[in-house]
């Protein structure tokens, strides 16, 4: 079900009220921001600013956590995430064609996403499949042992799969 715009800002309230009624409320605040990305998908600076002045935290602070925990994201994602993991294996094994083969694919740079809005592409530390090198991870699925051709290929198949 998708929420509208209001149901969003109403969940997100509760769940801050509810927050700010335990014990050392301002240490909710990671909590909160996660509530706020599952609703938006990301977190707009709309958002950041009332998450400010409703744990009466400073927007510094909102701001700073945001942008120093990689999971939390300032611009809409795609509807496909492509975590591309950087880790030794998968580098040693190809990591670095992969993700030209993807970035040459989608247009798009790490931290972007494509105008039609379905793909993300993030860099990933270790996805812990070194024994599937080179790897990439869509939404929650793994894929390894990939090749520049099998990653646009399964590119491709997302694509597909989107518009089914």
């Amino acid at each position: 079900m998708i929420k509208t715009e209001d149901q969003k800002q109403t969940e997100l309230n509760e769940f801050i009220t509810a927050a700010k009624q335990k014990p050392r409320s301002d240490s909710h605040l990671i909590a909160v921001m996660h509530k706020a990305q599952e609703l938006y998908g990301y977190l707009p600076l709309v958002v950041i600013d009332d998450i400010a002045v409703r744990m009466e935290v400073p927007r510094a602070r909102v701001w700073g956590v945001a942008t120093f925990y990689h999971y939390f994201n300032l611009k809409p994602q795609g509807k496909y995430t492509i975590s591309v993991c950087l880790g030794t294996a998968c580098y040693v094994k190809g990591a670095s064609d992969v993700l030209k083969a993807i970035k040459d694919k989608l247009g798009i740079e790490m931290g972007e996403t494509t105008e039609d809005g379905l793909f993300s592409l993030a860099p990933a530390r270790c996805l812990g499949a070194c024994g599937l090198a080179p790897v990439v991870m869509i939404g929650d699925k793994i894929h390894g042992e990939l090749t520049p051709k099998k990653v646009t290929q399964l590119i491709d198949q997302y694509r597909k799969k989107a518009v089914q």
